[in-house]
């Protein structure tokens, strides 16, 4: 799945930090690969300042999200509209990972 620098960030920000073996592995594995090497980081321009993370440009990155992977990532997004958090930095994610 092709996401950009805020998708990423987004989406590891959203991700479960518990769960069961099974699960917290996959997520392991999928956050792994969100994640922003250095050569990213250098061409991206991330920065953190005080807890906010800036960019100066970004750039779709074909990102493997497994089955099970995909099943995480949709319950969370069906929780944040049921508890009507979807925002702008999660709306695109909302419509990528469920077909609306």
């Amino acid at each position: 799945m092709k996401l950009n620098v805020l998708e990423r960030i987004t989406l590891l920000q959203i991700l479960p930090k518990e769960g069961t073996y099974v699960t917290f592995k996959i997520l392991i594995d999928l956050k792994a690969r969100l994640a922003f090497n250095e050569k990213e980081i250098k061409e991206f321009g991330v920065e953190e300042n005080e807890g906010q993370i800036r960019w100066k440009k970004s750039t779709d990155k074909e990102i493997e999200v497994g089955e099970k992977a995909t099943d995480i990532v949709v319950d969370v997004l069906k929780k944040l509209d049921k508890d009507g958090k979807i925002n702008d930095n999660n709306v695109l994610l909302f419509e990528k990972f469920i077909k609306t």
